[in-house]
């Protein structure tokens, strides 16, 4: 189904823009302790609870399209969410359905890797996110990949792993690590098999980077996995172990680079004639490892020589810009978001945010597009993030987005405006708490500035978020005690995403009766806020759109 022009409400427009201002990472906590926006001064956020039209709106599981219930949200299923207007499958329950059914092993992508190293006698390496946090990858998939390639015939796998602590467990790499070495014990103990972890290192040391912000990882990650140059090790327990005793208190995401050596020999460089599989379904942090194998005019840092290798992502994770090339699993086709919409009605909008997530209001938002709908009628402003600890600069860039967002209420030359405060989600992964309530309370200072410009205006604000986080920072047991750190006695730190929903608060000051709330807005996710902006701008939400949580009162 092709966009058409969305048709006009019976009732105006605002004098001035709606604006969409998401709070990445703010939920609605259900528990005191470890709940850094409840114990963040927040006067403005409190005086939209009460005087704002106020629900709450679910921003994990099924309402994002994820598998169950039991599965946080994350960034790029939210602002897929959020931009689209409904609900798609998404990469992990895409990628579930494809092993479960067998569709990612009757590929052409698959075919082309296994064939390789057949042929070759080459190595299948996998790289990727180790770990069962479903935001990028999960462990199960690679398990799937490694006894299908065994009995395909593949004689050798090397996985390099990139240790989470994010999105699971702050310092629970060995309870990956060792349960997985047992599996390849048993995987490998027939003789026909030779599958070793190779090659390691923290997310947020190697690899994994986003929007080009520092490449710098991308190249040690590079110089890891394929080059097999760093600190070499007997095993990845030892490598982990020994690098927590050097750096007490490091996170998971944070140890270095190593190397994985077996007879004195690095156990897994790539080489020619390998296959190379990485095997995270979320695109943001997988792109710029893509480029590094298949670019041939690569500029992201000094490569050496290249291997020549055939190379798949689990997905595409950029379809205008097809890369990788090769994927084993198709993402969703997305398509008439509102970004579209808007732009064929004819209607300016502004999107901005710093680098860590302009390309979620951007590209995510677009439904996993790059570029723009129409040059004339979009503008994209991305203000560059500071290349430092977030828990050592937790307000970012906070302010430059307000100056660039209240500039452009005054201004009122776009109609619609979208913005993304980081804040809360990239502070509150640090597990930090101080950090994190200076990071919520920042965002709620930058609030305060963008209601008086809508006010000004006579603009509407939606204020809402893409998931929780800063919200829930503390790791608990089955009975949601907090969980005590053995070695240092301290409360457990939580890095990753919360359950919980999040916050929707509309405020029209110029006509604040006009609007209420809908029936049962509590019970909806984040996917009804494209309709809620349609209605009010005045435009009539097209039909398959999940419902506006307001109404006309």
């Amino acid at each position: 189904m092709k966009p058409v022009t969305l048709k006009k409400q019976s009732y105006r427009s605002p004098d001035g823009p709606v604006v969409l201002l998401i709070m990445d990472g703010i939920g609605i906590g259900s528990l005191s302790d470890g709940d850094a926006v409840r114990s963040a001064h927040t006067p403005h956020l409190d005086w939209l609870r009460e005087h704002a039209l106020a629900t709450s709106l679910q921003a994990h599981g099924t309402a994002v399209g994820l598998p169950s219930d039991d599965e946080m949200g994350n960034s790029e299923v939210g602002h897929n969410a959020i931009g689209c207007g409904r609900v798609y499958a998404q990469g992990a329950k895409l990628v579930n359905q494809a092993i479960a059914e067998g569709s990612l092993f009757q590929g052409s992508a698959w075919r082309e890797i296994t064939r390789t190293c057949l042929q070759n006698n080459g190595t299948l390496h996998f790289i990727g996110l180790f770990s069962d946090g479903y935001v990028h990858s999960h462990i199960d998939h690679l398990k799937a990949m490694l006894q299908h390639a065994k009995a395909e015939g593949v004689k050798t796998a090397r996985i390099h792993i990139l240790l989470d602590g994010r999105d699971v467990g702050e310092t629970s790499a060995l309870e990956y690590v060792e349960p997985f070495e047992r599996y390849l014990g048993e995987l490998n103990e027939d003789g026909k098999f030779d599958a070793a972890i190779a090659s390691g290192g923290g997310r947020m040391h190697i690899t994994m980077d986003r929007y080009h912000a520092d490449w710098d990882m991308v190249k040690r990650g590079w110089l890891t996995h394929v080059k097999a140059e760093g600190r070499h090790f007997g095993s990845a327990t030892e490598a982990i172990e020994t690098l927590r005793r050097e750096i007490p208190g490091v996170l998971d995401q944070d140890l270095k680079a190593f190397v994985i050596d077996r007879d004195n020999k690095p156990l897994g460089p790539i080489r020619d004639g390998d296959s190379v599989i990485f095997f995270n379904f979320r695109g943001d942090r997988a792109i710029e490892i893509s480029r590094a194998f298949e670019d041939d005019d690569f500029d992201g840092f000094d490569r050496g020589c290249k291997p020549d290798v055939c190379f798949a992502g689990m997905m595409q994770y950029d379809g205008d810009l097809k890369i990788p090339s090769r994927f084993l699993v198709a993402p969703p086709t997305i398509e008439r978001t509102l970004g579209e919409y808007l732009a064929r009605t004819g209607v300016p909008q502004l999107a901005v945010s710093e680098t860590q997530k302009f390309g979620h209001v951007t590209y995510f938002f677009n439904g996993n597009r790059s570029g723009k709908f129409d040059e004339k009628l979009e503008t994209y402003l991305e203000i560059p993030s500071d290349r430092v600890p977030y828990e050592q600069r937790p307000w970012m860039k906070a302010a430059e987005i307000t100056d660039k967002i209240t500039a452009a209420i005054d201004e009122n030359k776009y109609p619609f405006i979208r913005l993304n405060y980081p804040n809360g989600d990239m502070v509150g992964h640090t597990g930090i708490y101080q950090a994190a309530e200076i990071a919520v309370s920042c965002v709620d200072l930058c609030l305060g500035r963008v209601i008086e410009a809508v006010r000004r205006r006579g603009g509407i604000l939606l204020v809402s978020a893409d998931h929780g986080n800063a919200d829930d920072m503390v790791e608990r047991d089955k009975q949601d005690q907090p969980k005590i750190d053995p070695e240092t006695g301290r409360v457990k730190a939580r890095t990753s995403h919360s359950l919980n929903p999040v916050p929707a608060m509309i405020y029209a000051p110029a006509d604040p009766a006009a609007w209420r709330l809908a029936t049962g807005s509590e019970r909806m996710g984040i996917s009804s806020l494209a309709a809620t902006c349609l209605t009010l701008l005045g435009y009539e939400p097209p039909a398959d759109f999940d419902p506006s949580i307001v109404v006309r009162a």
